[in-house]
């Protein structure tokens, strides 16, 4: 069956720069000998939606029409890719407007938007406020693993891809149900990311009315002592709201 926008899609892949650098990829083993890997990154496949954004637009352009199973590579030029590098998006900044005397290839943060510093000079700095990767030109290996169909599933795929949480799924009736850890709640993404999961499903699964997070602790748990807690939070779908795609990059940013 070939994939179509708006499938839920199970893949592996590597990127890299025209001159071979790797830059991301769901291989452990590649991001050690890399020397890219982190810590706190995960690996492995990924289930990404076609059309949501969670790729660049070239990427996936060479995703649709293909096979579970099918193996390829694509270049994607910098217009399908994170842009053009933009020479108004480089700033000189006074460096009273940091708390330390900001040092060359610092990321910083202004307002919401994020850079990088290129230089130093007397008293300002000059930061670049291009993504990282604008104006380059990359390449994607791929390996389309699967196409999900179970609502579970896709619910399942796409709390991890956004909040980096597993949880179990389960569905009754009308009603999608997640059963999370406790150590979901010390995750900051797990608690802004989740009401962008719950309008994503909303708009994704037809027959979903209602959506449930059940976060259980344990009487073992070291921080429970009296007795087992279980809390469920129901968050009903309200008009007027729209899906918020993550980008690819805020899969980088956790990693």
């Amino acid at each position: 069956m070939a994939i179509k926008e708006g499938d839920f899609v199970k893949i592996s892949f590597t990127a890299r720069l025209d001159d071979g650098t790797i830059i991301d990829t769901t291989d452990e083993e590649l991001a050690k000998k890399e020397g890219i890997y982190s810590e706190n990154g995960r690996y492995g496949d990924v289930t990404i939606i076609l059309g949501a954004g969670h790729v660049v637009q070239g990427f996936e352009e060479a995703l649709l029409g293909k096979e579970p199973g099918e193996k390829g590579s694509v270049k994607v030029e910098p217009s399908k890719g994170f842009g053009e590098h933009n020479p108004d998006l480089v700033e000189a900044i006074s460096i009273t407007k940091f708390k330390e005397r900001p040092e060359v290839g610092q990321t910083i943060r202004v307002g919401n938007r994020t850079g990088v510093v290129e230089k130093v000079i007397g008293r300002r700095a000059i930061v670049d406020f291009n993504h990282p990767l604008a104006g380059q030109t990359l390449e994607y290996e791929y390996e389309i693993k699967d196409v999900l169909e179970k609502p579970e599933d896709k619910a399942k795929a796409l709390l991890l891809l956004t909040t980096g949480v597993d949880a179990e799924v389960e569905i009754s009736g009308s009603v999608l149900i997640f059963k999370v850890t406790k150590e979901a709640l010390y995750s900051e993404w797990y608690l802004v990311g989740k009401t962008q999961v719950v309008r994503e499903l909303f708009n994704r699964l037809e027959n979903i009315e209602k959506i449930q997070f059940v976060e259980t602790f344990r009487k073992e748990d070291s921080e429970v002592r009296e007795h087992d807690v279980t809390s469920e939070e129901k968050v009903e779908d309200e008009q007027g709201d729209e899906a918020e795609p993550t980008a690819e990059e805020e899969r980088s940013e956790r990693e």
